[in-house]
């Protein structure tokens, strides 16, 4: 097992990519400290690794407010004594196009998206540190790399936490902590539910595989960065969307 051991923290945990990390990480032997912002998630997605016969903690956190995190991280470092692994999976959209695009929703996705990421990395980077040895993995976009319509704000935030990967590859890598970025393109989760099956097929129809991702392709990517396998990795930018952007 890749993890065999590790604390790993997963924020935005409760569904989707961030569940999928989650029960990906518990199988490879890791303790998987699940964060969302409602108990209900939460506790629905420890239930499933704990029926997986891994080890979970779950913790209601909201990036966006750091005495959340600190609590959560705290309670970790009095149980666990380290953290291994950050993922920042958290994250919203509020689409619009720019000229419809409202303050409200544009300082929303930033305060979530990139802000939070900052928020919960801060959090941790002290911790690592002291060990010599952590890795921090941020959840970009496809749309981190080549903007989208009617994304302004998300394409900003997912720019951004690129932008702190790189930064933080040079600020810490030296003391034995690793950043990388995670990619996705279009992924089979509850986000696309509201989207018409043709815009789905369109969207299909632009990604040279055919299809859509499934939260476990993203998550085996994350398990292998967060190993010990990729001890090498830092201050990568890794596209994970089928060849979208070909």
């Amino acid at each position: 097992m890749k993890l065999a051991g590790k604390v790993c923290i997963i924020t935005g945990a409760a569904r989707g990519i961030g569940l999928a990390t989650a029960l990906k990480f518990a199988r490879e032997g890791a303790v998987a400290v699940i964060c969302d912002m409602d108990q209900a998630g939460v506790d629905g997605a420890v239930a499933k690794v704990r029926e997986s016969r891994g080890e979970a903690l779950g913790f209601v956190v909201d990036v966006t407010r750091p005495a959340t995190i600190r609590t959560m991280v705290d309670a970790v470092m009095q149980k666990y004594g380290r953290v291994d692994v950050l993922v920042n999976n958290a994250g919203i959209v509020q689409d619009a196009q720019l000229l419809k695009m409202s303050e409200v929703q544009f300082d929303k996705v930033i305060d979530v998206n990139l802000k939070g990421t900052y928020n919960c990395t801060k959090a941790v980077a002290d911790i690592m540190v002291q060990q010599s040895a952590g890795v921090i993995l941020n959840a970009s976009s496809v749309v981190g790399l080549y903007g989208n319509f009617g994304q302004t704000n998300y394409a900003a935030s997912k720019f951004g936490v690129i932008g702190m990967v790189k930064t933080w590859a040079r600020e810490l890598g030296r003391k034995g902590v690793r950043a990388n970025a995670v990619c996705p393109g279009f992924v089979e989760t509850g986000i696309l539910d509201s989207i018409p099956d043709k815009v789905i097929d369109a969207i299909k129809s632009r990604v040279p595989l055919g299809r859509l991702a499934k939260p476990e392709e993203i998550a085996n990517v994350y398990a292998f960065l967060a190993s010990d396998e990729a001890s090498y990795i830092n201050g990568a930018v890794i596209e994970v969307g089928g060849g979208a952007t070909i």
